[in-house]
């Protein structure tokens, strides 16, 4: 067996589950899950349609590089969200199609990574996505976690990493918008860690799954390849970006996305790919093509998480005083009691599961920025969520 599997940690989930194992709920309550950010949106009926008109396509196997008619899609995408130049994006240097960013996330540690160094190091933001921490550890290097909390805006601070730290790293997991928090890089630090991989030459893995998911129409989050370009970098050097269908268009189960960026680097991971065995079915080609050539049903989702933050955050102010995050569609509240006991205490009394917040955390210099707090994930439909903030408010209150 592969030695690191047994550095794995069990997966948030798996805990959630033996933490809620064998309780007695108090109430006949219909039970609530706000613990999985999986959409519940409704699928757009004009998705579903392209990928039923274009099942045939499971007679042909498909190619790792996709078609370039669903590369120049998303670059068109990419050139119209985020201001690129179409002269910086070729089809077959700068595009890879993935099934989803899950996937893409982890493999691409494993064609990052140089075991042969001594101790590569992976960075990544604590809390974090735990594909992070299991690409890093199975492809044979030593995660390294950034503290995120309110004190930092929940932002990693690079100016903490030790000089050692940054000697070894190959590889810096970023996520913005958060998750959990839904914080959003800025300028001076896309500039800052565009700078760092530079000079230490390592790779720098952009997770923007949430980008399309935000709370003020005139400020979206911009993604590293906007602050490549701004910084001169139009060859995205030592960049990757990581998209998905799966949030943007309530989609999780199509598993569509892509990678873009650095075109030696998407080679490389196209190298790798053809041997992963993980090329994306012509019929998700198509509905996907349908999906990134529509914004229509991209706003109105957006439309419909604001008036859901608006009105769960507006229930539960006067007992976790909250503001919606500037992106995704998680709540990340501060607790008046141990996360994990809270999570406990509330599926008991109310039948609402939430994600204790150390789950998704690792203790760092004695601080697990998770303690204390929850993930709330408000992806059910709008009279669910309230419904769930009703309850979680009562059991607040019950507590004190």
């Amino acid at each position: 067996m592969n030695p690191e599997l047994a550095k794995l940690n069990s997966y948030p989930f798996e805990k959630l589950k033996e933490l809620l194992c064998n309780i007695d709920i108090d109430t006949k309550k219909s039970a609530i899950s706000m613990a999985i950010g999986e959409p519940k949106h409704q699928t757009p009926k004009f998705i579903i349609e392209e990928l039923e008109s274009n099942l045939t396509g499971i007679a042909t196997y498909p190619t790792t590089r996709g078609t370039n008619e669903l590369k120049t899609t998303i670059i068109n995408w990419l050139c119209q969200r985020f201001k690129l130049d179409r002269e910086t994006l070729n089809e077959e240097k700068n595009i890879l199609p993935v099934n989803g960013t899950r996937e893409a996330l982890f493999s691409i540690a494993q064609t990052i990574v140089n075991k042969a160094t001594v101790n590569p190091i992976v960075i990544l933001p604590n809390p974090f996505y735990q594909i992070y921490e299991g690409a890093a550890l199975l492809a044979g290097a030593e995660p390294y976690y950034l503290n995120c909390t309110e004190e930092n805006n929940y932002i990693p601070d690079l100016s903490q990493i030790p000089t050692k730290i940054w000697e070894r790293c190959q590889l810096f997991y970023l996520c913005s918008p958060g998750n959990p928090s839904g914080a959003v890089i800025d300028f001076n630090f896309a500039k800052e860690l565009m700078r760092f991989a530079d000079k230490y030459n390592f790779v720098i893995a952009s997770d923007e799954c949430y980008s399309e998911i935000y709370h003020n129409e005139e400020q979206p989050p911009i993604s590293l390849l906007e602050y490549a370009t701004n910084l001169g970098n139009s060859e995205y050097k030592r960049c990757l970006i990581f998209h998905s269908l799966s949030k943007r268009s309530n989609v999780p189960g199509l598993r569509s996305g892509f990678v873009a960026g650095d075109s030696e680097l998407i080679e490389n991971f196209y190298r790798y790919r053809t041997y992963h065995g993980c090329a994306m079915p012509l019929h998700v080609q198509k509905a996907s093509i349908a999906a990134w050539s529509n914004e229509e049903h991209v706003k109105k989702n957006r439309d419909i998480y604001r008036i859901k933050f608006l009105k769960v955050c507006s229930e539960l102010n006067s007992v976790l005083p909250m503001t919606p995050p500037s992106g995704g569609f998680y709540l990340w509240p501060k607790l008046p009691c141990s996360d994990l006991d809270f999570a406990r205490e509330l599926y008991k009394s109310e039948n609402v599961e939430v994600l204790p917040g150390s789950y998704l955390s690792r203790s760092v210099d004695n601080i697990n920025p998770g303690d204390n707090r929850v993930r709330i994930a408000l992806v059910a439909e709008t009279d669910i969520c309230v419904e769930a903030a009703k309850r979680i408010k009562r059991f607040i209150k019950n507590i004190h």
